[in-house]
């Protein structure tokens, strides 16, 4: 009986409680210099909406700040889509000439998924 319970609540839930993805990270570090802090924060607030909105997967996006640098951390839905929203014109285009001139050296770039 509880098995049926359990296999009818699935059917009746699916369209709101959807099977558990696994969250994709695309996590950039950033060295970028004190006094060039605040400028790049600014590129990170004017691109978030545009991210969120336009990026096939896009499902989140926050700045982590720490002494030593600073890490963008964008959410996606699949491994693939953080993948090409590298290629896209919004990051290689838009994102990259704005912090070219505010870092410091090259940044570090690491995909991951969430267990």
């Amino acid at each position: 009986m509880q098995k049926k319970i359990v296999e009818a609540a699935k059917y009746f839930f699916a369209p709101i409680y959807p099977t558990r993805m696994h969250m994709n990270y695309l996590q950039i570090t950033l060295k970028v210099s004190e006094a060039n802090r605040p400028a790049a924060a600014g590129v990170y607030q004017r691109y978030k909406t545009p991210f969120l909105e336009q990026i096939p997967g896009a499902v989140s996006k926050e700045l982590l700040v720490r002494e030593e640098d600073v890490q963008v951390l964008h959410g996606f839905r699949t491994e693939a889509d953080a993948r090409a929203y590298l290629q896209s014109p919004l990051f290689s285009a838009d994102v990259v000439q704005a912090l070219t001139p505010l870092v410091d050296a090259a940044p570090e770039v690491r995909i991951y998924q969430a267990a």
